[in-house]
């Protein structure tokens, strides 16, 4: 009985240890796509940052015009500097930057922007410069 209870601590324990790689994976390949859609609009590759926004997203944003030209009047701090923190919750992922938040979901071809150029405030929702429905 004991080899058995060991056994079964032994497995759980592996699982749960394999379950924390594949969070600091999705962790890292979410913080790798907030930080190239700050790069691409800080570089003013609003096409590329276009590309990075999740379906809904975009076309949300496009209701304002072209895509491009929308996210070239986002603010320079958006997605700036050095990420601060990366949090993932199943499919969806908030990265932290100093003056700007982005939030990602995730697709079969990897992790989207679903809102940008966000800034929290206290007791309600972000304030989103870039979101979709």
């Amino acid at each position: 009985m004991r080899a058995t209870t060991a056994l079964l601590l032994m497995s759980a324990l592996g699982l749960g240890l394999a379950g924390c790689g594949d969070v600091e994976q999705r962790q890292d390949a979410a913080r790798s796509a907030a930080v190239d859609f700050g790069a691409a609009l800080r570089g003013a590759d609003a096409g590329r940052a276009c590309e990075a926004l999740a379906p809904g997203t975009r076309e949300e944003v496009e209701e304002d015009g072209p895509c491009p030209t929308v996210l070239a009047g986002l603010g320079p701090a958006t997605a700036a500097g050095e990420p601060i923190a990366t949090d993932v919750y199943g499919e969806q992922a908030r990265v932290v930057f100093a003056h700007d938040s982005v939030f990602l979901a995730s697709f079969p071809d990897g992790w989207k922007v679903t809102a940008a150029g966000c800034t929290p405030r206290p007791g309600h929702p972000a304030r989103c410069e870039v979101k979709g429905g």
